[in-house]
């Protein structure tokens, strides 16, 4: 599972390339004037996965990217390409 979790991420990223979801969550989580370890708390989730959105990092799970992306409501999902 965790396996096809990556790939979609890494699909995702190659699509729409992982820059866009680092400038949107270090933009939000910085507007809400929050340091990355203040945001991982809010977050419920580990600092070094704050650390590996906002570095642009392509090897992660879709749903700790969701879990991060929730906060500021959004969620990250398969699209069908017709």
């Amino acid at each position: 599972m965790h396996i096809i979790l990556n790939y979609l991420v890494f699909l995702y990223a190659k699509a729409y390339k992982m820059n866009t979801i680092t400038e949107f969550v270090k933009t939000r989580r910085k507007q809400l004037k929050l340091t990355q370890e203040e945001f991982a708390l809010k977050a419920g989730i580990a600092l070094t996965v704050i650390r590996k959105i906002e570095q642009g990092k392509d090897n992660l799970s879709l749903s700790k990217v969701n879990q991060v992306l929730k906060m500021f409501g959004h969620v990250l999902g398969p699209v069908n390409e017709k």
